[in-house]
Parts: C-alpha cells; structure tokens; sequence
C-alpha cells in the first residue's frame, strides 16, 4: 500500500463494522492516523484488530466507543482525537441507520417516531459533527466525505422512506456546505452506494438470514444490479479515499459520486416489494 495520507488523522464514523470498518483500514494502510468509533464495544475492537494485523502501529488508532447521536458523543470524538493526534485532517461521516416501525407499518404511515430516530443519526449528527470538527479541518485544509445513498432519489422509496428522506436531505447538506467550506480550503463531497455486504440489515431488525435472501435476489435479477453482484465495503472505501486525497480529486466541489453496479440506471429493483422477497 502507498503512504499517501501519511501525516493526515481521519475520523471515520461507524466504523465498527462495514463501509466504515473498510474505510478505516483503507486509510490506516495507506499511512493515516484513525480514529475509528461506534456502539457496539466487540466489533469496535475487531475493527481495530484488523487495522493491528496489517501493521499498523497501536498508536496509529484510537477506538472510542460512544453514541454518536449525542452531544455529548461528538464532543468526546473530537476533543479525544485532537488531544491524541493534535489535528483532523479527514472527517468520514458515514454512521447511518435505518430503522423498522415497531407494528410493521411502511409508507406514510409509519410512526414519526422513527423518522425521528432516523434523522437524529442520518443527518443532524452530520450537521453538528462537521460544526464541531470545522475548526480543526480549516486549520488543515482538510476534506469531508459524507456517505450517503442512491436510496436519495430521485426513485421513490415508500419501504424505507424516512431512510431515503433523510440521505436526499443530506445530499443537499453536501452540496451547500462544499460551497460555504471551500472558502476556507476545506472541501467536502460524498459517495452514494448501492446494495453493499454490511451489517446494516441486523442492525435494522431484520432476522437472521433474511438480509442474505435478499441480496441472493438482487445478485440474480439484472434489473436489480445489472453488474450481477452486491458490492463489498472496500469497493465504497477505495471511492472515499479517492475524494479524501487531494492530489487525485482536487477539482471536485461538492458532488456525489454513485457506486451501485448500475443500479441507479435501471433502478428494476423497485418493481419488486422487498418484503415479499423476504417473506419467500
């Protein structure tokens, strides 16, 4: 691997597991100091685990295992890292969820309680996290990655629609603070995944193997994933590390670059009800 963030600190958020995990390492293996951060104390150490096995020095990481929800979480992140490492310099923010009404009900009728949940993480832990690491990344000239998703449009989602509300809002957060931060040096941009192999369908509720029977359908059908296969999380990190290196992506202010094995151009994924495939 290169050392081209050699001297950079990066922060990944939910990196406990995988797009944030694979980014960590990414960046970690490439000469960056980590900070890596999420809920769940044991995948939290198998990610610093990873990052060990491939020869990184203990004091490259710093895992804090905190709700990122909260004030009180993203001051602790950030204070943490500076005191540790003395600068951010990359800020990936890429914790998200995704949570199921507890009577089952999708659509518009679903609790707002869980639009509310949903927002809490999905977007306003963005918001109040790149406030609290501004003036760290304008003293650095740093950049922003924000992971968002092809869930933001322009397709309808009435399955997952505060989800996909939630990372629309958040792609429009993107675009405006790239041109509010550039003045500064800082840029910001984002990558929206398609399907990708994570933990994410567990961490919604869904129960043991039902997030493998679906990926087993969008594999198989072309109108779903026209490349024939689910994405892995150090296909999403390789993108991020592109737009967090300077040198390879400099001219890019604010965009969203779409990594869904084609899926965003076809989009026969939404013809079919993914509760149904589930309940087969």
């Amino acid at each position: 691997m290169s050392n081209r963030f050699s001297g950079k600190v990066a922060l990944v958020t939910g990196s406990s597991n995988g797009i944030g995990r694979g980014t960590a390492i990414l960046f970690a293996q490439e000469g960056a100091k980590v900070t890596i951060t999420g809920r769940n104390t044991q995948r939290l150490e198998e990610t610093k685990q990873e990052i060990l096995k491939a020869g990184i020095p203990e004091d490259h990481v710093l895992a804090i295992a905190t709700d990122l929800a909260t004030e009180e979480g993203q001051d602790e992140l950030i204070n943490k890292t500076i005191k540790k490492f003395g600068r951010l310099d990359i800020l990936v923010n890429n914790a998200g969820a995704a949570f199921n009404d507890e009577k089952g009900v999708i659509g518009v009728d679903q609790n707002v309680s869980v639009y509310d949940k949903i927002m809490q993480i999905n977007l306003r832990s963005v918001v109040t996290l790149t406030q609290k690491s501004k003036k760290y990344l304008v003293e650095a000239k740093g950049e922003i990655v924000n992971v968002s998703s092809i869930a933001a449009g322009p397709q309808a989602q009435p399955t997952f629609l505060y989800y996909a509300m939630s990372k629309a809002a958040l792609d429009q957060y993107t675009r405006s603070a790239a041109i509010d931060l550039i003045q500064h040096g800082v840029r910001v941009n984002s990558v929206s995944p398609g399907a990708v192999v994570t933990g994410f369908g567990e961490a919604m509720g869904m129960p043991s193997g039902m997030h493998e029977k679906y990926e087993h359908f969008m594999e198989t059908h072309k109108e779903c994933i026209p490349y024939g296969a689910i994405g892995k999380p150090i296909d999403i990190a390789h993108i991020i590390a592109f737009l967090a290196d300077r040198k390879l992506s400099s001219y890019i202010i604010g965009q969203t670059i779409v990594a869904d094995g084609g899926s965003s151009l076809v989009m026969g994924m939404q013809a079919h009800d993914m509760m149904d495939i589930l309940k087969s």
